[in-house]
């Protein structure tokens, strides 16, 4: 199943990342298919190579990534980022511009929500079962998760000010060193990409704390280094199996429904760890918080002794997690070490998870599995329906 879902993403790599060809201070990074100019990313544009200011867009990307309409928000940050350098407000060239001129920079994001609020609020709310005049893409965090909120400012200086305080802090911080890619070199300092997405939030100095959640970290990592091919580093610590899935709610569909987790750990297990959520989700259906997986423990007489033994170079070799040879194989992890020496890496199998997330496997009780590549081998689909219908994420 794992490597079916791999090959199925492996021919739609771009199918969840921005467009960062749209982007017209980047239009001479790509050529005239759309192609990023891969061989031209240590090209100088202003202070930096291209690669930085890249690596800087994604960085803020990925945390406005966590609001409520992933689509409404790239146009936003989109259109803010062209209305701004067009009015020479350089914001990841100079993030001290967004700051210096705090005012222009809100009120860009006051105006371009409203243009995108007119061209997404009708097909939001269709999806969602909401009202259209419900549309609001400023959130921030709370004990009960990601919420909305009515004010710019904490959204801008939280959500848009964090990610970009970082480049601006390490430009500081480098004193009479010279260096044309700060932010690459911090995010390439660490033994892995799995560290490095520990990192990006947790980092004592540089970390981004609340304004990013572990998801969010794992699909910057899988950006970096598999969708726009970002990455100078070339060791095992920065390979296609050096990072976690970027669990979303895709994965816990697909993974749950097919029977990839209960291959692993019972019903019973998942609902003892929070994973499963019964009566919490639409409907009263029971609700899959994927995020919860992470470091849980696979029963490990399921697991292939030749998976066991990949596993053991994952961790110690590519993810770097531990130092001495693993005595418990952790769920999340096992995609890697399945996928290990293959022609498939963790984004081939991310791309696969979320093209059958949007397409095939929606989130109410009527998807289309007739027409789903992998309802051959999905247990939803040919043993047990409940997984379909009694499953919300």
């Amino acid at each position: 199943m794992v490597f079916k879902i791999a090959k199925i993403g492996s021919k739609r790599k771009i199918i969840d990342a921005p467009a960062l060809q749209d982007i017209e201070p980047f239009k001479y990074f790509f050529d005239k298919n759309g192609k990023l100019k891969i061989d031209e990313l240590d090209a100088i544009d202003g202070a930096w190579t291209r690669r930085e200011i890249l690596a800087r867009y994604l960085f803020l990307n990925v945390v406005l990534d966590q609001g409520p309409d992933i689509p409404g928000v790239r146009d936003l940050l989109k259109k803010v980022t062209n209305a701004l350098y067009r009015k020479e407000i350089r914001i990841f060239h100079k993030p001290l511009d967004f700051f210096r001129e705090l005012n222009i920079s809100i009120d860009e994001i006051l105006d371009k929500h409203k243009s995108v609020k007119k061209l997404r609020a009708k097909t939001w709310a269709k999806l969602n079962n909401a009202n259209p005049s419900k549309y609001n893409l400023f959130f921030a965090q709370s004990p009960r998760g990601i919420i909305s909120i009515n004010q710019v400012l904490d959204y801008g200086l939280h959500r848009w000010g964090v990610p970009l305080c970082v480049p601006l802090l390490l430009e500081k911080d480098l004193g009479k060193k010279e260096s044309v890619q700060p932010l690459v070199e911090y995010i390439e300092s660490f033994l892995s990409s799995e560290t490095a997405s520990k990192e990006i939030k947790n980092h004592k100095r540089y970390g981004l704390g609340s304004a990013i959640g572990n998801k969010a970290c794992h699909l910057f990592i899988k950006w970096y280094i598999h969708t726009f091919n970002l990455s100078i580093k070339k060791t095992e610590g920065w390979s296609k199996w050096s990072y976690e899935v970027p669990f979303d709610s895709n994965t816990g569909r697909v993974l749950l429904r097919t029977g990839f987790f209960l291959s692993l750990a019972d019903l019973k297990d998942y609902e003892n760890w929070n994973v499963i959520q019964k009566g919490k989700g639409k409907g009263g259906t029971n609700y899959i918080r994927i995020t919860n997986i992470r470091g849980k423990k696979a029963q490990i007489e399921n697991i292939d002794k030749k998976i066991s033994k990949n596993y053991k170079d994952i961790v110690l070799n590519h993810l770097k997690t531990r130092k001495r040879k693993p005595t418990t194989i952790e769920i999340q992890q096992l995609p890697n070490a399945i996928l290990l020496n293959s022609d498939f890496g963790i984004g081939d199998f991310d791309d696969g998870l979320i093209y059958i997330g949007i397409n095939f496997c929606f989130n109410h009780k009527n998807p289309k599995c007739n027409k789903c590549p992998l309802n051959k081998i999905c247990k939803g689909f040919n043993k047990n329906k409940s997984l379909i219908k009694d499953y919300r994420t």
